[in-house]
């Protein structure tokens, strides 16, 4: 596998030389709560990609610009220029003409917003380590010529860009992710029924959550990617406090996504039932991963991106052998 290095502008630096401005700065590219506080999301994503190394990546999904594919229905969020209005004067309904685009590999970036997310524990929030994630990952891609699209949901999608090429994606993309803030609760199999009927056919679907849903209707949820066709990468991200459940004296606790709910109690009451439905559902999560053919990652958001980014590119690589 080769290696490239991108040249990276500064706002207010201008062109930088990569490796030895690394050097001079001391960029905490190892602690995310750290890199949280370095700078814009655009330009410490740049500085944490570059820090790894972009590895290059081969696509199996090969097209051509102009090559026409099929109409599909129009959604909120798809491109004006690409309805058909022909078919709009026959039956009434918008349609969009569907390509086979030029480009490597067709990506989309589903990241979930819902209250959850919002918990931060002693580490960064689950949602500002997902965010940066995700601007990581739409980095890398755009800089391999890959097309990139995003998608942001709590009980519906409230945010969506098909998938491009352009730096102009990137900065649209960390832009969409640094006004995003968590929401609502999560109801992904009724949210995905509405989202993946919008995803182009046989993509790559990199999927950011922290999985807290009905074990039940994740699984819904996540086979509805599958019967797409599509690829699909799950990152979930976790507080190490999810995992671990390290409280010892009487604490509120509160739903994140429905804030009325609150309770005091003795944690040491609830540590030993808490770990076992936890570790009961990251075996079922685990289990749906592997039955669907999904590759799964956990993270924690005390994790350096690198393992992310390292996950990510060796099943590229698997990908294209």
């Amino acid at each position: 596998m080769g290696f490239a290095i991108i040249t990276l502008v500064h706002p207010e630096l201008g062109v930088i030389d990569n490796m030895a401005w690394f050097h001079n700065q001391d960029v905490p590219l190892h602690d995310p709560t750290a890199l949280a506080k370095f700078g814009k999301l655009d330009v410490v994503a740049k500085l944490i990609v570059e820090g790894y190394m972009i590895g290059q990546h081969k696509s199996p999904f090969k097209g051509s610009s102009v090559e026409f594919v099929e109409h599909r229905q129009y959604y909120p969020g798809d491109e004006i220029r690409h309805i058909d209005w022909r078919a709009y004067g026959k039956t009434g309904r918008y349609f969009i003409k569907e390509f086979e685009e030029e480009t490597n590999l067709r990506a989309y970036l589903i990241v979930d917003c819902s209250g959850s997310m919002g918990y931060a524990g002693k580490h960064l929030a689950k949602f500002d380590y997902a965010r940066l994630l995700a601007a990581c990952l739409g980095y890398l891609l755009i800089a391999q010529r890959d097309a990139v699209g995003l998608s942001l949901f709590d009980t519906k999608v409230r945010q969506r860009f098909d998938p491009a090429t352009s730096p102009r994606r990137f900065q649209q993309i960390t832009e969409a992710l640094n006004q995003c803030k968590p929401g609502q609760e999560t109801s992904l199999a009724k949210v995905f029924q509405t989202l993946v009927p919008t995803l182009k056919r046989r993509s790559l679907v990199i999927f950011i959550s922290d999985c807290f849903d009905d074990i039940d209707h994740l699984g819904t949820a996540l086979q509805q990617l599958r019967h797409g066709r599509h690829e699909v990468m799950l990152f979930q991200v976790l507080a190490p406090e999810e995992e671990d459940f390290p409280f010892t004296k009487p604490t509120q606790f509160r739903s994140l996504e429905r804030d009325t709910h609150r309770i005091l109690t003795d944690p040491h009451r609830l540590r030993q039932i808490y770990l076992e439905q936890f570790h009961e559902h990251q075996e079922r999560l685990t289990q749906i991963a592997g039955n669907l053919g999904i590759d799964y990652c956990k993270l924690l958001t005390s994790d350096p991106y690198d393992m992310a980014l390292g996950a990510f590119l060796d099943r590229r690589t698997r990908a294209s052998k």
